[in-house]
């Protein structure tokens, strides 16, 4: 699991790219913890991996999510999970941890 700190400031935008896995049931899922109200996370446009997997079915796409402060003296941590939504009990495959700091523009 790779956990990255970040300072952000109110209305600026940080973008996480994340291999997916769809074509084996994978998603990616997030949750914010600590001021939730600190940040906001919105979803991107996917877009195939580099190299010849992008054009080979079950090829990596990436995920592209947009995380952008909020409220200034926020600090929010994003948990990103990939999981497969049919087997809740089972270990996330990857893990990716963003740990935000908004602060005054």
């Amino acid at each position: 699991m790779e956990v990255r700190t970040v300072a952000l400031r109110a209305g600026e935008a940080y973008t996480v790219r994340l291999a997916g896995r769809g074509a084996r049931g994978y998603v990616w899922t997030w949750r914010v913890s600590g001021d939730a109200d600190a940040v906001e996370v919105d979803e991107g446009v996917a877009a195939p991996g580099p190299g010849p997997a992008a054009v080979v079915p079950g090829g990596v796409v990436e995920r592209t999510y947009v995380v952008r402060g909020r409220r200034v003296g926020g600090r929010a941590r994003v948990r990103f999970a990939q999981v497969r939504p049919p087997y809740p009990e089972e270990a996330p495959y990857d893990e990716f941890v963003l740990e935000v700091e908004v602060t005054a523009p």
